[in-house]
């Protein structure tokens, strides 16, 4: 399990999008030296597509 700031969202993103938890801390490990939000991020370093990075912020709205 990824210990992160931010629990709920990689549960979501393991749960509900099968992120690998590899990709997840690539991820935060790029976000500790150019800080962003982590779903912009996975994007940008092609771990999520497009639809599941509009899929993440839709969650994010309502969680």
């Amino acid at each position: 399990m990824v210990v992160s700031t931010q629990p709920n969202l990689i549960r979501f993103l393991q749960d509900e999008l099968a992120i690998s938890t590899a990709s997840i801390q690539v991820a935060l490990k790029h976000s500790e030296q150019d800080p962003g939000p982590l779903p912009m991020i996975l994007w940008q370093y092609g771990l999520v597509t497009l639809e599941q990075l509009e899929q993440i912020y839709d969650w994010m709205e309502v969680a």
